[in-house]
């Protein structure tokens, strides 16, 4: 007897990461058969190393006059959480250029309500996915807190946050209660603190990998540990070389999709994003306190199930530079001068997120190879918009109307602005 076709075909994911993985989950709850290629078997990825924030606030583009706005201070300020390595400027001198360019006031204006309309389901969509994977308390929907050392700093900040009006979510001033357990991680009383409601964070990184790992391995989808060539063949197909022809390719490797993608013809004008956290075990914090952001020196410290993590900067280099050891050496700096409750002992890490120009991400079907889909390009958000984008793609491998226009999202736009 033959084999019954699986109902979206054989389906190739390139990349395990939490795109990829959200991805090859959704594609096996609709009945594909999917095979996963993912070289990162150390969990090493950007994936696992951000800040566990789902930052469902952060509906405007980085691509902005305001960030442009802020460029002295993020490079030459006293905190310095941007780096543009003199030796690295092919990389970040096109991309900023892009940047600038996007950062019109038109097209902000549509980037932001593209961004909006994707974040409008993604805190329920990691609320689905977390009840998928039989963990419901993965997701901690308490919010966040931002905090001000300076007077300064503070009033314009406060007075900004609470004028927002954001679809999914809202800030208040921090009352009492709070700046008294805010205070007790510094020992002195800060000078503004804010509240966002409507945001979350996950509850362990680790808890996360190994539930979607599991999940996938018990639906019956197939995990390779290598990474991949992708080729297009006579009639147009894309191929994942060494392998029987996939009936389609998603391809969501983060920053490692943009020489795939190139490959095959598209424009990607992507550039590695490069953070740095330290981790320590965490003993003395506070177990239950959401997430907080010390804007003045753009950090933010996360409580995790395993630890503490303090993130922080935003530097512009490939991937295989050497991460910048000073980069670390400032995080204990601002961890120290805030007297925080962070152990000693702790781990470094660095890792690339993968940012398109106008801070967009790329989601949609290929015009150059019918059976390509590709989602990457998420930036500071891919954790965020993880499993509300798997619920995209999986309508794009099904051959549905999706339920959101993806058309800001198509990486068509970059052939057509003619960025490089």
């Amino acid at each position: 007897m033959d084999k019954v076709r699986p109902a979206g075909g054989r389906v190739a994911v390139v990349g395990g990461g939490i795109l990829g993985s959200s991805i090859a989950l959704a594609l096996l709850d609709a009945g594909c058969d999917v095979t996963v290629f993912d070289p990162d078997v150390l969990g090493c990825a950007a994936s696992w190393g951000n800040a566990g924030h789902i930052a469902v606030e952060q509906v405007e583009p980085l691509a902005s006059l305001a960030t442009l706005a802020e460029l002295p201070s993020r490079l030459w300020g006293r905190n310095g959480a941007l780096a543009l390595p003199p030796t690295e400027m092919r990389t970040w001198l096109p991309f900023g250029l892009s940047l600038v360019r996007a950062a019109s006031p038109r097209r902000f204006a549509h980037g932001k309500a593209a961004l909006s309309t994707l974040m409008g389901d993604a805190l329920p969509a990691w609320q689905r996915l977390a009840q998928r994977l039989g963990q419901p308390d993965l997701i901690r929907a308490e919010g966040h807190f931002i905090v001000w050392e300076s007077a300064r700093t503070a009033e314009r900040g406060m007075r900004a946050a609470c004028s927002t009006d954001l679809p999914t979510a809202a800030y208040r001033p921090a009352d009492e209660d709070e700046l008294r357990a805010l205070t007790a991680l510094t020992g002195s009383r800060l000078a503004g603190a804010v509240r966002c409601l409507g945001t979350a964070r996950i509850s362990s990184h680790a808890r996360l990998r190994q539930g979607l790992r599991t999940a996938i391995d018990a639906a019956g989808g197939s995990w390779c540990p290598r990474a991949v060539e992708l080729a297009r063949g006579g009639d147009g197909q894309v191929r994942v070389l060494g392998e029987a022809p996939f009936d389609t390719v998603v391809l969501a490797a983060g920053i490692f999709s943009r020489a795939l993608a190139e490959r095959l013809g598209h424009v990607v004008p992507m550039v590695p994003e490069r953070g740095y956290h330290l981790h320590g075990a965490g003993a003395h914090w506070p177990e239950h306190l959401p997430p907080v952001v010390f804007e003045d020196r753009s950090m933010i410290v996360t409580r995790f199930a395993d630890g503490v993590r303090a993130s922080s900067f935003l530097e512009l280099a490939p991937v295989e530079r050497p991460a910048d050891r000073s980069r670390w050496d400032a995080l204990r700096r601002h961890v120290a001068e805030l007297n925080l409750p962070f152990d000693r002992d702790h781990r470094e890490w660095m890792g690339a997120r993968p940012t398109l120009p106008d801070y967009l991400p790329a989601i949609g079907r290929s015009r150059r190879a019918p059976n390509l889909v590709y989602a990457f390009g998420h930036q500071h958000l891919g954790l965020t918009l993880g499993p509300v984008t798997a619920g995209l793609v999986r309508d794009l491998v099904r051959g549905t109307r999706p339920s959101l226009d993806l058309s800001p999202f198509d990486l068509a736009r970059f052939e057509r602005s003619g960025t490089s």
